[in-house]
């Protein structure tokens, strides 16, 4: 996902900093980020730190050949991939002795159909903002404010009895066990939420719109805190076991499958090339980890100066302080129907309980800068609530990519 283009508003409500780069934001747009804004559809909301993405415009991580949603719609009716043939199967694992008294089977006529869903909404829905990542790449690949039912609370209509650790649960995958995609979750993170944490969820919704195939629907899973891959499209099936240990197919690629989003930050669109004296301001996004984020930093380096020795994560350089861009309201007031999750925002507000808040992204900006010729490298970096600078205190790829981005620039006459 590239970070959208930062708008005017968005310079304007920085303050002072913002004022001095709303002056200049012509000439920002006059770069190769007017090309960009161009090519783009754009995100729902252009403008404020909430920078949602349209449902078309998320860049795709998926599976399956050929992906379910790209079957012809007879095929897609027949095995549930369309709303009104949708059925969620959630049963006790065979190869365990986990007891639930009442499981949903197609074969017992009482599988969750998508209607069923809707009503059990009628009282149980709710909505968060929340990013989606890949581990394995550098950017989101999308943002979004995600609608449905808690887990726990269809996984309560089974009649949950005990020897239950886990769930595990997968999607469509074209009747081929290879293609199958499994994801485990603890049975304590589905049924308790810490403090201040979002439920597990069921969902059907993206920003305000049913899910299109394409982005996982008719149902897929939302886990708030983890990347992308716990989040499984085309959802089918949920089983409880009482396996002690976690078999996800993501483990089979080598990964972390227990890892938590990371806080890092990117550059939006930058040109390559500049004019002397031309206007620069630099901007992009911030992905808020478990961690938080407290501050977004960048630095300019002439490619002259000598890089420090031993010293891989730039702690040493001359970081400066760029400004997080304060939530608009406007990014959401197309939703007034959602009902927000309280861990989130002031119900009675519809304003975030704090900004930028854990698992989504925001936008940041610094003031504008005007550069001597020459050969430039640009990096960008975020200092978490605890205080520690991108890319700690996770620094290990297999758990998510959070290294320092860089970006030349060359100035010239």
């Amino acid at each position: 996902m590239n970070p959208t283009v930062v708008s005017r508003r968005d310079f304007i409500r920085l303050g002072t900093a913002g004022t001095a780069a709303a002056a200049v934001a012509p000439a920002i747009l006059g770069t190769d980020a007017r090309a960009a804004a161009k090519k783009q559809a754009g995100p729902v909301s252009e403008s404020g730190g909430c920078c949602l993405t349209k449902s078309g415009d998320f860049y795709n991580v998926e599976r399956g050949n050929p992906p379910p949603y790209q079957l012809p719609l007879e095929k897609r009716i027949e095995i549930g991939m369309e709303r009104e043939t949708w059925q969620l199967e959630v049963i006790a694992d065979a190869a365990s002795n986990s007891k639930i008294e009442r499981p949903l089977l197609k074969a017992g006529g009482n599988a969750l159909t998508f209607d069923a869903l809707l009503k059990l909404a009628a009282t149980k829905a709710t909505s968060y903002l929340k990013v989606i990542t890949c581990n394995n790449l550098s950017d989101p690949l999308g943002h979004g404010l995600w609608e449905g039912v808690p887990l726990r609370d269809v996984l309560w209509i089974t009649g949950p009895v005990e020897n239950l650790r886990h769930v595990y649960y997968y999607g469509h995958h074209n009747e081929d066990p290879e293609q199958m995609f499994k994801c485990y979750l603890p049975i304590n993170r589905i049924f308790e939420d810490p403090p201040g944490e979002l439920p597990v969820m069921l969902c059907y919704k993206l920003n305000g719109e049913f899910l299109t195939g394409e982005r996982g629907g008719p149902v897929r899973m939302i886990v708030p805190e983890a990347y992308g891959f716990k989040s499984v499209k085309w959802l089918q099936r949920i089983v409880f076991t009482n396996a002690h240990q976690s078999d996800d197919t993501y483990a089979k690629g080598n990964n972390d499958t227990n890892s938590w989003l990371k806080t890092f930050a990117r550059f939006a669109e930058l040109p390559e090339k500049l004019k002397a004296g031309e206007s620069l301001t630099l901007h992009g996004n911030a992905q808020v980890g478990v961690s938080g984020l407290a501050q977004v930093q960048y630095w300019l380096r002439n490619v002259d100066e000598p890089l420090p020795s031993n010293d891989p994560y730039f702690t040493r350089v001359p970081w400066q302080d760029a400004q997080i861009v304060p939530f608009d309201a406007e990014a959401i007031k197309g939703f007034v129907h959602a009902t927000l999750h309280p861990a989130q925002f002031d119900l009675a507000t519809k304003r975030p309980r704090e900004w930028p808040l854990r698992h989504t992204l925001c936008r940041w900006a610094a003031e504008p800068r005007r550069l001597a010729v020459g050969n430039y490298e640009l990096r960008c970096r975020t200092i978490d609530k605890a205080g520690y600078p991108q890319p700690m205190p996770r620094p290990f790829p297999k758990s998510g990519r959070n290294q320092i981005q860089t970006v030349k620039l060359e100035v010239v006459a």
